[in-house]
């Protein structure tokens, strides 16, 4: 396993020294940046930063100080590892705490971003609990896993997973809906397509999990398990769902 990782923590085991902890990639982040306004930004936060693959990508782009914000702690040492040898460590302040916490942390903030990550408090409530600690007129790009149809006309592979997965998804449209709710304004959305999924994380993660499906611990083969499911879901049935990208104003 990468990065010599040792033990039964499902998510150590089948994640541990993986650049990448879901769909996306470097083109795709800065695509979504581009769709932003052009300006300085003084206070940036990555909310569910992971081991921090966009963290650097914004760091090396920007040029200014991100803090980035994790509750899982060896994901934040991996991405000060990795910063430092991309030669943007003295632009990313890592710190071990949940997402709710943001507004009590930070003040101000110009720019969030968060990929991935709002599912973990709700898309809805993640923008409702960041939306006082931002400036009027900052801007926020965060990306959730949406129904790209309508879930009734989604294969049924893909509506029986995601409702166990997954029951809160909501269409694109509703979470459009739940942005203007927000105290958002919606600037653009973007789908990540395919590659982004497979490239570097479906094609790293599918081999692992596999191989962690005749480990001694029960948690980590059921943890193997359904990520192989998850994976076999994506297979012929992604255009029913993704990741997209909600580029937003902070009126």
């Amino acid at each position: 396993m990468a990065g010599g990782v040792t033990g039964s923590d499902p998510i150590s085991l089948l994640f541990g020294g993986m650049e990448k902890l879901g769909p996306g990639d470097d083109v795709d982040t800065l695509a979504v940046l581009a769709m932003l306004p052009s300006r300085p930004f003084h206070t940036i936060v990555d909310a569910g930063c992971g081991t921090g693959r966009q963290t650097i990508a914004l760091a090396k782009r920007l040029g200014v100080p991100i803090d980035a914000i994790d509750a899982h702690e060896p994901f934040l040492a991996d991405l000060q590892r990795r910063a430092s040898a991309a030669g943007v460590g003295h632009l990313v302040r890592a710190h071990h705490m949940d997402m709710r916490s943001i507004p009590r942390a930070f003040r101000g903030i110009d720019l969030l971003w968060s990929e991935g990550a709002a599912y973990n408090i709700g898309f809805a409530d993640a923008l409702r609990t960041w939306a006082p600690a931002m400036v009027a007129g900052g801007f926020a790009a965060v990306s959730e896993l949406s129904w790209l149809v309508e879930p009734a006309g989604a294969p049924a592979a893909a509506r029986e997973f995601f409702a166990s997965a997954y029951p809160d998804m909501q269409t694109l449209t509703s979470n459009v809906s739940a942005v203007e709710r927000s105290g958002f304004e919606l600037l653009a959305t973007h789908i990540l397509p395919r590659r982004a999924w497979v490239e570097g994380f479906y094609d790293v993660l599918e081999p692992r999990a596999t191989s962690l499906l005749a480990h001694p611990d029960a948690a980590v083969r059921e943890f193997a398990a359904d990520t192989i499911r998850e994976i076999d879901v994506f297979r012929g049935n992604e255009d029913s769902y993704g990741y997209v990208f909600y580029a937003l104003r902070r009126p």
